[in-house]
């Protein structure tokens, strides 16, 4: 038996950022549910409920839904009707194909006024004398009935004759349900004597083949067990395919050198050409996300994990990996990851210069000993140029180290008129 679940109803929800409260609509059709519940509590604003291809029998816990408009339970194996009467906004009811005899527990949605479609083929209800004309003059709120637009004449001839038409109706319903009664308990009884005494012990194939070569008959119980058998179906399939191991990767050799690992199964491209750096070009996945992509260089190897799925290449020469980069295109999705080499090959050049022979200085002397033998030895006079001197770094100099050639340099003689008075006082 599946059940609702939250997660169920969350999952449904994604485009509603997964939030239960605030949903409006919501799709659980094909999951084989047997019961409708929690919906009501969980998502009390829904309006719109989609719930066909499902084995449900009875509509339940639906009360609480104010705003519901549009419900639908076709492809179940719903008998009656019944538990609609406080959902006050439905205008739309889909009960297509399903087991509907009870035709008369259609009175319970004469209070809900805002109906106005109503769904009811493949029923076994469609095939009583009459059944629109019941459906419409018990229902004269509705507009379409089975997908048909309902003329005034056919509405006012059906209040007309609804008394007569009910008293068919149920001489038919009454007929039907006895019918329905018998043919439930033999269902019942035949299939509990088949699982428990022909299906116990045979091969899982051969009861597949005759159980789908079997003519079976139109009822819920039969749908059940068709279920049923499908569901078995399914769990031998998964019991035959063999489930595979994870490998478990050995990253390096006992000596320490990396593996060439390609787990993620993809193209690559590796250069050397270059002297200088080496280059590597895997071809990633176009969509995949780089969050899922991480690159790890190392002086030996470089590691991509793509997706929890490892690329590992061992590199001939060691490499450096504070200037290695990573770079992935927007179009492609490639990525690109050069790596400088820690030691690059220096090629001596062509056109080689003969280097001068070093001058010998001027105060380098060449001596002989007593023995005949020469020997280089240096004088030192005074001492060296080049030291500075810091004692007078801040004194000003009182005469320039230079005198220009066209300044007379001399004593300046007075002027013929000069008269030298002696009251005047000299100048400062």
């Amino acid at each position: 038996m599946v059940q609702i679940t939250v997660e169920m109803v969350r999952k449904k929800a994604e485009h509603h950022d997964r939030l239960l409260a605030p949903l409006e609509e919501i799709a659980l059709h094909q999951e084989n549910i047997e019961k409708i519940e929690f919906l009501q509590d969980w998502c009390p604003k829904l309006k719109i409920l989609l719930m066909q291809s499902n084995l449900i029998s009875k509509i339940e816990n639906l009360n609480k839904l104010k705003h519901l408009v549009y419900l639908n339970l076709a492809l179940n194996n719903i008998e009656v009707i019944e538990n609609l009467e406080r959902c006050e906004s439905l205008e739309k009811l889909d009960l297509t194909l399903n087991f509907i005899g009870d035709i008369v527990s259609l009175e319970s949605l004469k209070g809900n006024y805002n109906l106005q479609n109503l769904y009811l083929t493949g029923n076994p209800c469609t095939d009583y004398e009459n059944y629109e004309d019941f459906v419409i003059g018990t229902l004269p709120q509705l507009h379409y009935l089975d997908g048909k637009d309902i003329q005034r004449s056919t509405r006012i001839k059906a209040l007309q004759n609804l008394p007569v038409i009910r008293s068919d109706i149920m001489f038919e319903q009454q007929n039907y349900m006895h019918k329905r009664t018998k043919q439930k308990s033999r269902l019942e009884k035949d299939i509990k004597d088949k699982w428990e005494n022909e299906y116990k012990d045979m091969d899982p194939d051969e009861r597949n083949k005759k159980f789908w070569a079997e003519k079976c008959e139109h009822a819920p119980e039969v749908r059940v067990e068709i279920e049923k058998m499908r569901r078995l179906k399914l769990q031998s399939y998964e019991t035959e395919e063999k489930k595979e191991e994870k490998r478990v990767y050995k990253f390096f050799t006992p000596e320490g050198r990396a593996y060439n690992i390609n787990q993620a199964k993809i193209d690559f491209e590796f250069s050397d050409h270059d002297p200088e750096k080496f280059v590597l070009d895997l071809a990633v996945y176009k969509h995949l996300d780089t969050n899922l992509v991480d690159v790890d260089v190392q002086p030996n190897y470089v590691r991509v994990m793509i997706k929890e799925k490892i690329f590992q290449l061992h590199l001939p020469e060691e490499v450096d990996t504070t200037n290695s980069t990573a770079k992935r295109s927007q179009i492609t999705g490639r990525l690109l990851i050069t790596m400088p080499k820690a030691k690059p090959v220096i090629k001596k050049p062509t056109n080689t210069k003969k280097v001068d022979e070093p001058k010998k200085e001027q105060n380098e002397v060449c001596c002989h000993d007593p023995y005949g033998q020469s020997k280089r030895e240096y004088l030192e006079i005074g001492p060296a140029n080049n030291v500075l001197d810091f004692t007078n770094i801040t004194r000003s100099k009182s005469t320039p180290n230079y005198v220009d050639p066209r300044i007379k340099i001399g004593e300046k003689e007075p002027s013929p008129d000069f008269i030298d008075n002696p009251e005047v006082p000299d100048l400062l």
